[in-house]
């Protein structure tokens, strides 16, 4: 999601030193980040996939008198709520996780030494076909389309247990089937209850694959096989033509919302370490924040973003307008037309449409098992 080649080439020209990305899912980092914190310098992951790292002891306080912009990093990040913001959904929040506590609990009482630094994040939904669902001012998309009879078969999930896990879950809930007491924080019978839902609706047909990254995503649309499934904003731009007839949805329950950021690695110390709190104050400095708006996401001080962008970017990007002329991604390629519209509309609109967060539930690992016996029977199906 941040790894991005225009990212690493213009950080080693700005900090003058060498960077390494190594890209890996979210699971396997997750795993990788806990058990070999000697290998890797900056964590850079999502809130919720952080608990299991700190714990671990894999990582170091991140102090945020040496983070240049943290007074400028937005409240929906630092505080969940403000003035500005509307309360912040169900699950992992981002400032559930920010702060250190006495003992070394993350939680949400402000203090010095945070866990991550906050840097991208974006409202999550679903991608469908008009020609299926229909398209207008009428049209009021809902997460009950991930399981809607129409698109039985041509409905496709993604295999990640903290996020499409709520995906479904959020289908499953708004279809009346099951009403969660909290769906950011699910009982192991509301989980089974859940899965046993799921597993009619395989028997019955209506999946037809899952997919762990954005080039999963967009093959599935491309090759025909899909008419609705979740999706990650930069995966439209990968679309082409296809992609004028695959939508962005606004769900009527809301976004399923993430945030991530930056981490330090246990080991660093003196030299290391400036030059890690120098590469996490880069990522603040507006170059970054230029790139990932390019692929549609946000970053946690948009104002140094703006001093990057054209006129016409911020206004698509972050204000919600129409675009007055071609937009590109970070490649160069054109992703947006003028004319288009992002759905959702500005950024303060989309944050105030957040349902819940990705998240690690405090049944994280029952739920997990539930989910990956589900994808592999559902990809073994797809694939017989």
């Amino acid at each position: 999601m941040t790894l991005l080649e225009p990212v690493r080439v213009q950080a080693e020209i700005d900090l003058g030193f060498d960077i390494h990305f190594a890209l890996r899912d979210f699971p396997s980092c997750q795993r990788f980040a806990a058990m070999e914190p000697d290998s890797y310098d900056v964590y850079e992951q999502c809130f919720h996939n952080l608990d299991i790292v700190w714990f671990w002891g894999a990582l170091q306080p991140i102090d945020t008198a040496r983070i240049r912009e943290w007074d400028n990093l937005s409240n929906l990040a630092k505080l969940g709520t403000s003035s500005r913001y509307a309360e912040r959904g169900l699950g992992d929040a981002p400032v559930k996780k920010l702060y250190i506590q006495p003992g070394g609990f993350l939680g949400p009482r402000p203090s010095r030494y945070i866990s991550m630094l906050p840097t991208v994040h974006n409202m999550d939904s679903f991608g469908y076909d008009p020609q299926v669902f229909g398209h207008g001012p009428d049209v009021r998309p809902s997460w009950a389309w991930l399981l809607d009879g129409r698109a039985r078969g041509r409905i496709a999930l993604v295999d990640e247990p903290a996020i499409g896990f709520f995906d479904i879950a959020l289908a499953v809930e708004a279809i009346g089937e099951i009403q969660f007491a909290d769906i950011g924080n699910m009982t192991i019978d509301e989980i089974n209850a859940l899965m046993r839902v799921l597993e009619r609706k395989r028997q019955d047909g209506f999946f037809c694959g899952t997919w762990r990254d954005g080039d999963g995503a967009a093959a599935l649309v491309e090759a025909g096989r899909v008419s609705v499934q979740s999706m990650w904003a930069p995966v439209y731009g990968k679309l082409g033509k296809a992609g004028r007839r695959f939508l962005d949805a606004v769900p009527v329950e809301g976004y399923r919302a993430w945030h991530g950021g930056g981490s330090l690695s246990r080991h660093l110390h003196g030299a290391e370490l400036d030059m890690a709190y120098e590469y996490l104050n880069w990522w603040l400095s507006g170059h970054a924040g230029a790139v990932m708006a390019r692929q549609g996401y946000y970053i946690a001080n948009p104002t140094c973003a703006r001093d990057h962008l054209t006129p016409e970017e911020w206004a698509y990007w972050y204000e919600g307008k129409t675009a007055a002329c071609d937009l590109c991604d970070p490649y160069g390629d054109v992703v947006v037309r003028a004319g288009d519209r992002r759905a959702g509309g500005s950024y303060l609109d989309r944050t105030r449409h957040i349902a819940i967060w990705n998240t690690v539930m405090d049944e994280y690992n029952y739920a997990a098992r539930a989910w990956e016996r589900f994808v592999r029977r559902v990809n073994d199906g797809a694939s017989a």
